[in-house]
């Protein structure tokens, strides 16, 4: 990845393209990196805004590596919009090597982070590994909340003619957010368990934390491993029949092979849970938002813990 980077920045420095260009409209250019904080721009400024999102539809965010077009978009807009964290060291590289630097927003600046963290029967990490900051902050729509409120405040700040679209808009959507976080309480509220599976990576560490859920899983939210052990295949088959748990969940764009083995072996149902980090393609074309996703993840949980 390091070689990668430096041949891009070269190719990307040859370019000539090291100063800021004018846009042929007025509008604030928007790039960000995957799509939770690209719907969360989208809500907030509608068609005020050029939004571009650096994460091809279907493409899987822990494998996207940027091109020389990425980091032009990048050094040209008016806003930058990341994750943060591990997985975005990238970005910090690309950012100091320009010679004009948009402003930025981090999403891990936006709220209180965790550090990801390994539960019972999960696939251990590497010893030299360190425990690293988990960056699905979305996850939690509370966290959503913090998350459009301070990207509200930097549109606003950016683009003060159309600042009550701003934040008429971002009142509406944050109300929404509400509802949304109020019907995830009443399903925990009124579940018969509070513990979930996953057959999966677990990104959900800041949902299961608002809520209060328990859960077990095969990896870490970022963990680079695709294949578990035995021994953690075992642990979360006994799990699901020792506690009668009747779903087992998978994340989208994820192949479902650990899911379906712990479901052939238990007769669970498996169901997508999604973590919002990227739509496939058919789903940006229709427009599916994050919070259709979410509303999903609401149904799902429901006959997972009823």
């Amino acid at each position: 990845m390091k070689k990668m980077m430096i041949c891009l920045l070269s190719l990307f420095l040859l370019t000539g393209c090291s100063t800021t260009t004018v846009t042929e409209s007025d509008k604030l250019s928007i790039v960000t990196t995957i799509f939770p904080q690209y719907d969360f721009v989208r809500e907030i400024a509608g068609d005020n805004v050029e939004i571009t999102m650096l994460l091809s539809p279907g493409e899987e965010s822990h494998s996207y590596e940027p091109t020389p077009q990425d980091i032009k978009a990048i050094q040209n807009c008016d806003l930058f919009i990341y994750v943060g964290g591990e997985n975005d060291v990238w970005v910090e590289n690309i950012l100091d090597s320009l010679d004009s630097i948009p402003d930025t927003l981090k999403l891990i600046d936006c709220v209180e982070t965790v550090n990801e963290e390994s539960v019972e029967g999960m696939f251990e990490r590497n010893e030299e590994e360190e425990e690293e900051i988990d960056e699905h902050v979305w996850t939690s729509p509370t966290n959503a909340m913090m998350i459009v409120e301070k990207i509200t405040e930097l549109l606003v700040n950016k683009d003060s003619i159309n600042e009550d679209t701003y934040k008429n808009n971002s009142d509406d959507y944050i109300s929404e957010l509400e509802e949304l976080d109020n019907a995830f309480r009443e399903v925990v509220d009124n579940g018969v368990r509070k513990t979930i599976v996953f057959g999966d990576r677990f990104p959900f560490r800041y949902l299961v934390d608002a809520y209060g859920l328990e859960y077990y899983a095969a990896f870490p939210g970022c963990s680079s491993e695709n294949e578990p052990s035995a021994a953690t295949i075992a642990y979360l088959i006994n799990k699901v029949k020792d506690e009668n748990i009747p779903v087992v969940f998978t994340i989208e764009l994820s192949n479902q092979n650990i899911a379906n083995a712990i479901a052939e072996t238990t007769n669970a149902q498996v169901l997508t849970f999604y973590s919002c980090h990227n739509v496939t393609k058919d789903q940006f074309n229709n427009g599916v938002s994050y919070l259709d996703m979410m509303w999903e993840n609401v149904e799902s949980l429901k006959i997972a813990l009823y």
